[in-house]
């Protein structure tokens, strides 16, 4: 099992690097999932996707489709690929502390 270091802490990461415990993410636990999705910066555009996703899967208990993201928060797909370049459900799911999507490579 991986882990991951956050300040003073160490959060366990799964297979995948996706969080084992979600109530360990914090603001600081999505930075440094941040820097290994290749994403060196938490802009305002990608807290308002980290948030919109994270109330989604509170609400639903499931991940959003990409499609629901594009609808829901007025960023086209493409934007979307630009802020999270391992893609909207691997990484934009992993930085928000969600589980892995089903269906997710």
């Amino acid at each position: 099992m991986a882990q991951l270091e956050v300040g003073d802490f160490t959060v366990e990461l799964d297979e995948d690097g996706f969080l084992e415990d979600h109530s360990r993410w914090n603001v600081d636990v999505a930075k440094a999932l941040a820097t290994t999705e290749c994403v060196e910066e938490l802009t305002e555009e990608h807290w308002t996707m980290i948030n919109y996703i994270r109330d989604y899967y509170e609400e639903y208990e499931v991940a959003p489709v990409v499609r629901k993201m594009v609808i829901d928060t007025g960023f086209d797909r493409d934007k979307i690929y630009v802020l999270f370049p391992a893609g909207p459900r691997k990484g934009a799911c992993k930085i928000a502390g969600l589980p892995k999507p089903t269906g997710c490579i």
